[in-house]
């Protein structure tokens, strides 16, 4: 439990619920023991707190009738109140008392200020403070004495604050803080002694003067007293310095700092460990804002000295002495400066070296050698490279914090955490997201578009930003230095820095959209060798090197693609697109095989380039696109990116017509099946596949079209295109397996179970010699389905785990999360809810996190069968509901999450008698492109018939469901309920024979029998 009484007095149990106290006696009580927090109060003590000085007859017992209350009221920490022969004690540490925990902090913030830990002081200060909710004990108006002084300790360390506070450079804010101190307590002399000191640092002499003045006046008539010898230093200083150049305070901005907590504390640590921190990073990326906020941190006095100005190396000496306040007669040299500095421990902030960064280097070294108490806090676009430095590259900002940054200077709310009942909170922080990783996190082009979204409306803005240059183009007034007014001018500072060897790479290199190894660099952009500028620009952070690879901001590389004159731009694109088809050409083949997990992350680190290759070819080259689109199929399938890539795959095919240039007829197909998988209405090519399936006698180059072909025709065609030719399966290793995977589908789906398990596990066993886990997880996926049809659900339950497992390492997520759905089902059959539920929870976060919105589907489907066999049939209606709502449009093949959310709303209509309703849910779930979930709809129309008191045609539908399916489903309880009812009414031998009639079906007539039951 936690206790406070800096405010009114605040119980909470350790749930974080406050606990109600009652009376105010018994709040007074509480009160007092918590004041003496581990410490025996004397009976005596209680009685004067709760009935002041006379308290009445029996008021001893009374007080532990009212012990009795607290401690009933604490429940399950009512033990925390000790009974003891001379009186109370409340059994807590004193850090879980909030009164306790300031006089910690406050005295540790005092003796760090006393130690001239200014940076330190402040931390714990403002920690101290914020304890605090209110006047102590405010609703106690007659508690004991001591809210007083802890009302005057709350004074004493906010003066303290602000000491530390002026210690470090912070003038600007603390004026109107201490005028209102001044107010609140007009005879305290520490706050006007601040007063006089924060107006003299900022070079307001004369108002300091006069606030001295004020004091000295107030105090003689008040008290008759002479001002404190605090007072008069503070005035003596004002004199000394009147008129006189002043050191240059830390820079102040009107807005908040965003963002940096944890590069401040490394900051921190690195200030502390060297002598000479270098700040780097490109422009715009908060170099300055980070040392200064360091920088107020930092124990001691701090020194700022911008060089932006600087336009001779000789200026930097020159700056150094204005910023430190040396007067001109003291001369240029750098025996002043030095002699400033080595007074006493200090941080010298030396802003903006990159453009004199050998002169500032040269001065920053003699500056150390001569001040061994001085420390420099410096930034630059590259080192400053000398002996002792210690760089820190400012990273781009975070998701989260960018657009906290964005929100903040825009005025708007950033609605990721304050989603409103309309959802429009959520879609402007989604929309705001999107903006800030767009703009690579970089905190100066998130602060030009925020000003931007005051004028704009924020999806607009989002979509103007392939034009960044020009949307983010308003000079700001008060930008200072002019190169950070807009972000052109920002990325061209940085450009024209470089010497033209660096420039020919850097526009080169523009050409990655996803970054590069060095030998793709070399192959792509050379000669001449790339390597020596390549070094030079990661120096300038203009470059990133991270894990073998080079990258740039997506604002640095728009800017340096837009100056490649058009020849060249065409030259390089190319090669970039011939590069990644040879890369793809050499991975197809190894994603079929043991090495599966290496080569897709090969492909992973090349996904924008990818992505960047084939837009570039399908404008400019389609054979060299389809070529393209053939080596990918595979790795889209297994990422999940089929329907990103449909889109691409239909732009092409409608550009290339429906037929396929030479030698090209598997890739022709692959990028047809591609965009048609997704959605895309591709008719005359579909049936320009047909064509060519009755020409091709031999095994594919391509084994994807396999699966590819046999996903979209189907077990049942009833669409345009023919199942695949038998040409497509031959003894390609790959292929050999997945023969077997795609004849079990097939059996599976005509209702032939024991020929699909068969046909399974010869496949299982050459999936598992191969060691290629996209075939595995489908195998024993559609293992598991028949072995729990047969009861033997344990099994069932193992091939899902091993599948689920397998998913993981491939990085399937929408796969992960259909696995984790099918498994619910036997959990949830087997009788172990909770593994249900918690598997479809996980099932819905993946599918979320990832935007699969059938995937989404399927999870509230699954969560609405679970509530339905629970009994709980509005949850079960409820989630069923939004199960049809987030189901995609459908393509060739309606998503699954459809026909089963309608079973399920059509069982929970016939449970609670809305029988037609129940009709209708399950006459649209009598889909023949979905025969297994078909007999499940059956099943269930089989209940309905119950209802209507239709038993016999009941046992012939649920006859007709095995003939859907090829075998009952042992165990499952809603056939079992159904099955019992049509018994109770049917002797056994007609039950049996209508049983056998409808199981000795055809697929087509069972359906038809269903569909007629439904009218």
């Amino acid at each position: 439990m936690r206790f406070g009484i800096l405010g009114p007095l605040l119980v909470t149990g350790g749930d974080g619920a406050p606990v109600t106290l009652g009376s105010r006696k018994a709040r007074a009580l509480v009160a007092l023991l918590v004041l003496d927090a581990g410490r025996v109060v004397t009976v005596d003590r209680l009685l004067h707190a709760v009935y002041g000085g006379a308290p009445p007859a029996g008021a001893a017992n009374a007080l532990q009738a009212h012990v009795s209350r607290i401690r009933r009221r604490l429940g399950a920490d009512a033990a925390l109140v000790e009974f003891h022969p001379g009186g109370y004690r409340l059994a807590v540490r004193p850090e879980e008392v909030d009164a306790h925990e300031f006089a910690r902090l406050a005295d540790a913030g005092r003796e760090a200020l006393a130690g001239g830990e200014h940076a330190a002081a402040a931390d714990r200060l403002r920690t101290a403070l914020g304890l605090w909710r209110g006047r102590a004990l405010a609703d106690l108006d007659d508690a004991p004495g001591v809210a007083a002084e802890l009302d005057e300790r709350w004074v004493e360390a906010s003066e303290d604050l602000v000491d530390a506070e002026l210690a470090l450079g912070s003038a600007d804010g603390l004026v109107a803080r201490l005028r209102a101190m001044v107010a609140a307590h007009p005879l305290r002399e520490r706050p006007r002694a601040l007063l006089v000191r924060a107006l003299a640092a900022q070079g307001r002499d004369a108002e300091a003067l006069a606030a001295f003045e004020e004091a000295r006046a107030t105090l003689a008539d008040e008290l008759g007293a002479d001002p404190s010898p605090e007072l008069r230093r503070a005035h003596l200083d004002v004199l000394a310095q009147a008129g006189g150049p002043r050191p240059r305070p830390l820079p102040q901005w009107p807005n908040a700092f965003v963002g940096r907590e944890r590069e401040l504390d490394e900051l921190a640590s690195a200030l502390k460990a060297h002598r000479l921190v270098t700040v780097t990073g490109p422009g715009g990326i908060g170099k300055t804002r980070l040392a200064v906020a360091g920088a107020r941190r930092h124990p001691g006095p701090a020194r700022f000295a911008d060089l932006s100005p600087v336009t001779e190396p000789e200026g930097v000496i020159a700056a150094l002495r204005s910023a430190l306040g040396l007067r001109d007669d003291d001369g240029p040299h750098l025996a002043h400066v030095r002699a400033a500095l080595a007074e006493g421990p200090s941080l010298l902030v030396l802003d903006n070296c990159e453009h004199v960064v050998e002169a500032a280097a040269e001065v920053v070294h003699r500056l150390l050698a001569g001040c061994p108490e001085l420390r420099v806090l410096a930034t630059s676009r590259e080192p400053l490279a000398i002996d002792g430095e210690a760089p820190f590259a400012v990273p781009t900002l975070p998701v989260p914090a960018a657009v906290a940054l964005f929100a903040s200077r825009s005025g708007l709310a950033s609605a990721p955490d304050t989603a409103s009942d309309t959802g429009s909170d959520t879609a402007s922080g989604e929309t705001m997201a999107r903006i800030c990783a767009a703009l690579d996190g970089l905190p100066l082009a998130i602060e030009l578009a925020a000003a931007r979204a005051r004028a704009l409306p924020l999806d607009e803005l989002a979509r103007r930003l392939d034009d960044r240059f020009t949307l983010l183009s308003r000079k700001r007034r008060a930008a200072a230095p002019a190169r950070h007014a807009t972000l052109h001018a920002v990325v061209a500072w940085s450009w024209e820095l470089l010497d033209d060897g660096e420039r020919a790479t850097l526009s080169r290199l523009s050409v990655f959209a996803g970054g590069a190894t060095v030998a793709a660099v070399e192959r792509v952009c050379g000669p001449p060798d790339p390597v020596p500028a390549l070094a030079s620009l990661v120096d300038r952070s203009l470059v990133q090197l991270a894990d073998g690879r080079y990258r740039m901001l997506e604002t640095i590389r728009l800017f340096a693609a837009r100056l490649l004159d058009a020849d060249e731009a065409e030259r390089l694109r190319r090669g970039h697109a011939e590069h990644h088809l040879a890369l793809a050409n050499r991975a197809d083949p190894r994603l079929r095989g043991g090495d599966q997990l290496e080569w897709l992350a090969r492909l992973d680190a090349e996904l924008d380039n990818l992505r960047a290759a084939l837009r570039w070819a399908v404008a400019n080259d389609p054979v060299l696109a389809l070529r393209l689109c053939g080596a990918l199929a595979m790795y889209w399938w297994l990422r999940g990116h089929g329907c990103e890539a449909g889109a691409t795959c239909a732009e092409l095919a409608n550009r290339i017509g429906p037929r396929p240039p030479e030698s090209l007829a598997e890739e022709y197909a692959l990028c047809v099946l591609t965009a048609a998988g997704a959605g895309a209405d591709l008719g005359e090519h579909l049936d320009a596949l047909n064509s060519l399936a009755a020409t091709w006698t031999e095994p594919p180059r391509q084994p994807m079209l396999t699966v590819l072909w046999a996903r979209l025709a189907g077990p049942r065609p009833d669409g345009r295109l023919a199942p695949p030719p038998d040409a497509l399966l031959d003894s390609d290793p790959w292929n050999h397996a997945l023969r077997p995977l795609s004849d079990g589908l097939r059996a599976l789906h005509l209702g032939r179970a024991d020929d699909a398990e068969r046909a399974l596990r010869r496949a299982l066993e050459r999936f598992r010699v191969l060691g290629e886990r996209w075939g595995l997880v489908k195998t024993l996926a559609e293992l598991a389905e028949l072995t729990g049809w047969r009861g033997r659900r344990d099994q069932a339950l193992a091939y899902l785990d091993e599948a689920v497992e397998l998913s993981v390492q491939l990085g399937a997520p929408e796969d992960t999360a259909e696995l984790l759905c099918r498994r619910a089902e036997w959990h949830a059959r087997s009788g172990t809810e909770r593994d249900a539920e918690n598997d479809l929870r996980r099932a819905l976060a993946i599918a979320a996190r990832t935007g699969a919105a059938a995937r989404v589907a399927r999870a509230h489907g699954g969560l609405a069968e679970l509530a339905r066999l629970r009994g709980d049939l509005a949850t079960a209606r409820a989630e069923a509901a939004r199960a049809l709502a987030d189901t995609p449009a459908p393509g060739i093949r309606p998503p699954e999450a459809h026909p089963r959310a309608l079973v399920t709303l059509g069982l929970v209509a016939a449970a609670v008698g809305e029988l037609d309703e129940a009709a209708d849910r399950l006459r649209g779930a009598l889909d023949g492109r979905h025969a297994l979930i078909a007999a499940t709809a059956t099943e269930a129309v089989a209940g309905l018939a119950v209802a209507r008191n239709e038993h016999r045609d009941a046992a012939r539908l649920l006859g007709a469901a095995v003939a859907l399916r090829g075998l009952p489903v042992d165990g499952d309880p809603t056939v079992a309920r159904v099955a019992g009812a049509v018994r109770g009414r049917l002797d056994g031998a007609s039950f049996d024979d209508l049983y056998r009639a409808g199981a000795s079906l055809t697929q087509d007539q069972a359906l038809t029998l269903a569909a007629r039951a439904c009218q």
